[in-house]
């Protein structure tokens, strides 16, 4: 993973951390539970972008590297998984 990616993602989740929190006190506070489905789309949109991002980074880093010297059959098979469990949500 580049270190560009590993930061932004790294910075992503921690901001997620704190939405939950948020939404943890929300719950404890019996808040009106639209604004707090609200909030749980949110880090969940936001838990996608971060997916995103990472296998962004993977096919741009690992799989590329992988297939220059030619041993990329199974990091396309990695990424084939992942992407299929990615999209199942």
């Amino acid at each position: 993973m580049r270190t560009s990616t590993r930061d932004d993602a790294l910075l992503r989740v921690k901001r997620m951390q704190g939405q939950l929190r948020g939404i943890a006190r929300m719950i404890e506070e019996d808040a009106y539970c639209i604004d707090v489905l609200t909030q749980l789309q949110a880090v969940s949109a936001a838990c996608d972008a971060v997916g995103l991002k990472l296998l962004d980074d993977h096919v741009r880093t690992c799989v590329t590297d992988a297939v220059k010297v030619g041993e990329g059959s199974q990091k396309l098979d990695e990424l084939t998984a992942a992407v299929r469990r990615f999209a199942r949500r």
